[in-house]
């Protein structure tokens, strides 16, 4: 009995490790950092990709959700795909599928909630439509900070490719010291371009592919520079050098220009926040005053038509105070 009851203990030790090894195992290759790794490079492939159209269509109907009757229900919508490329350009790691959770879950959690604290149904719809707006908001926020980083590194970038073709290294390969050197987002970016051309895709259409991927107006004059030296020849190193000098003096101009704004993006954000922070200090203070103009008809035209003059307001204040250099 004393032997049959050692001999179940052992075996169960040994069932138990074994469990815990093979949920380790599932849970590594589902989850693990070189699958992390391998598959933000074949969606960032897949995305900007324009070679062999029938096997991309594949890896971007996989990358759209992780549920295949999800990912079918994607792919009618049309210019889907598009919205997967701003969500690659953004940085972030949101499927199609998850972004679209997000934007419908959201408001319905907003709008049942302030229906449940006793909020009237308009400004609970209002409530929800803010809260659908944020995810995509929020992308577009993420979209432009790596914008502006991406921007800052490819002064950095341009010197590394001239200096390395100086030294005799080959274009391709320079693209590959890029990608070593180089801090993410845009080194990552140079990899990616240069695994590519290393498996096998020209180089013409690893560069566009790049360009797709990154929507920088001084990385397409920067490619658009290097296809003209590839069809007409030239001094590569020196006009990388230009076009660095070029974005260098291009960003040092923006930022006396954004200085020179700051006052006027100052007083667009107040004027903008003022009304809803005033509209939620009187709520605080008096409720019965504040639900008096939201229960009378005459009230509800009025903050219709002030939010529409507000929204005027703003865009035509952003469109003062933005200014492209």
């Amino acid at each position: 009995m004393n032997r049959l009851f050692l001999g179940f203990a052992v075996l169960l030790f040994f069932a138990v490790v074994l469990v815990i090894e093979a949920g380790y195992l599932w849970w590594n290759s589902h989850h693990g950092p070189v699958v992390k790794r391998l598959d933000q490079r074949i969606r960032a492939m897949s995305v900007g990709g324009e070679i062999g159209t029938a096997q991309l269509s594949i890896l971007k109907a996989r990358l759209l959700s992780d549920s295949p009757s999800l990912t079918k229900l994607l792919l009618a919508i049309p210019r889907i795909h598009m919205l997967d490329r701003l969500l690659l350009q953004s940085g972030r790691d949101w499927s199609v599928g998850r972004f679209l959770t997000y934007t419908l879950v959201l408001p319905c959690v907003a709008a049942a909630v302030a229906l449940c604290l006793g909020v009237p149904l308009l400004p609970s719809l209002a409530l929800a439509a803010v809260f659908a707006l944020l995810p995509l908001g929020h992308v577009h926020r993420s979209r432009s900070k790596r914008i502006a980083v991406l921007e800052r590194q490819l002064p950095e970038a341009a010197d590394l490719i001239s200096r390395a073709l100086r030294a005799g290294h080959s274009f391709p390969s320079s693209l590959g010291m890029v990608g070593e050197e180089l801090a993410n987002p845009l080194g990552g970016e140079f990899q990616t371009t240069f695994d590519e051309i290393s498996y096998g895709v020209s180089m013409n259409d690893a560069l566009k592919n790049m360009v797709a991927r990154v929507p920088v107006m001084d990385l397409r004059y920067f490619v658009i520079a290097v296809l003209i030296q590839r069809e007409a020849g030239g001094n590569l190193s020196e006009i990388l050098d230009s076009i660095s000098q070029i974005i260098r003096e291009r960003l040092k101009l923006l930022s006396k220009v954004k200085v020179l704004s700051a006052e006027g993006r100052l007083s667009a954000w107040i004027l903008g926040a003022l009304p809803f922070a005033l509209a939620g200090v009187i709520m605080l203070i008096n409720p019965d005053f504040f639900m008096g103009l939201i229960n009378d008809p005459a009230g509800l035209k009025m903050i219709g038509v002030s939010l529409v003059s507000m929204l005027l307001g703003i865009v035509w204040m952003r469109k003062v105070i933005r200014i492209h250099v």
